[in-house]
């Protein structure tokens, strides 16, 4: 008995091992995968100004990171005693100018250093409504709850997101030719911009991203992450307490889906491995001075010798 419409996932053609070098960018959803990444010690980086949620704010992160621009104090202003940006999320948030606007400028170059190295290149779509500074009529990543009078609220059209995604990838291919890029677009429903209007925006972003797909290079992927949110996992079980955000069941879910088409079947046994360790690092005996604990702590150290005598930038403290 089929109780689920599965959807089809392709393969992915170069895939993802421990040679991997993977940069994830994008929405929240990118985090997810990152946190993933990371806790089985794959080489991955994630966001270098935090969660940005739309593609104009993505392109400004890798135009900025390809020309080696720097930002100076007047990228940044202050606001209820915290320095901001408006185009990089609060997490880079500081208490005085000096250090956001360092912050940023090393964070920015070592982010291209990342992207010249990486073999993959995960790119995450959450929404195509953006809001404009009118001071500057700039397209913002983040408000930092300035007023919303300041600011005016826009949908991009198909043609905007579609521009956006070629520039993204013009500028990352002038720094790495080969690198394999996965799009996805988010899970995340973004009710707050109204129930109509989260419908209009995904489908701006899938039609804009399905057409830069075919488009372009042939080796660009598409992983469905928000199909299988969609349809596999139709039900609010699946969902944390604000009924949109995927909760950790359907992470792993989506998690086990890319793993079985992204990753190369030789990683899996090194995968369990890292579990393993993972799982002991977080073990906490009832009494940590008998015999049995200290043998289980003999294996375990034998097991992390092994993973970093193989793997010497996989990092478990």
């Amino acid at each position: 008995m089929q109780l689920q419409t599965l959807v089809p996932v392709e393969p992915l053609s170069r895939k993802i091992d421990y040679s991997s070098k993977i940069v994830s960018l994008g929405s929240c959803f990118a985090v997810h995968i990152a946190q993933k990444l990371a806790h089985y010690q794959f080489q991955n980086t994630v966001n270098p100004w935090g969660i940005l949620f739309h593609p104009l704010a993505i392109e400004k992160l890798v135009n900025t990171a390809v020309k080696a621009r720097l930002f100076t104090q007047s990228d940044v202003f202050c606001h209820n005693e915290i320095w901001s940006c408006l185009h990089t999320h609060s997490d880079l948030n500081e208490l005085d100018a000096e250090s956001i606007v360092a912050s940023i400028n090393q964070k920015t170059t070592v982010f291209k250093e990342d992207l010249q190295t990486a073999s993959h290149c995960i790119i995450t779509l959450g929404t195509a409504w953006v809001y404009r500074f009118m001071e500057t009529n700039e397209i913002v990543a983040n408000c930092h709850k300035v007023s919303q009078q300041k600011f005016q609220k826009e949908l991009l059209s198909v043609a905007d997101c579609l521009q956006a995604l070629q520039a993204i990838e013009q500028q990352i291919r002038q720094v790495n030719a080969t690198v394999q890029i996965i799009y996805t677009i988010s899970p995340v429903r973004h009710i707050k911009d109204g129930f109509a209007e989260n419908q209009r925006s995904k489908a701006h972003l899938i039609a804009a991203l399905h057409q830069h797909i075919e488009n372009n290079d042939p080796h660009n992927y598409y992983f469905p992450s928000y199909e299988i949110m969609m349809d596999e996992l139709r039900d609010y079980r699946f969902y944390g307490k604000d009924m949109l955000h995927p909760n950790d069941l359907a992470v792993a879910y989506i998690w086990e889906r890319f793993v079985a088409h992204c990753m190369y079947p030789e990683a899996l046994p090194t995968m369990k491995k890292v579990e393993e360790v993972q799982k002991g690092l977080a073990h906490r005996p009832f009494n940590p001075y008998t015999e049995a604990h200290q043998q289980f702590l003999d294996v375990l150290a034998m097991k992390l010798d092994d993973l970093l005598e193989n793997y010497p930038f996989m990092k478990f403290r």
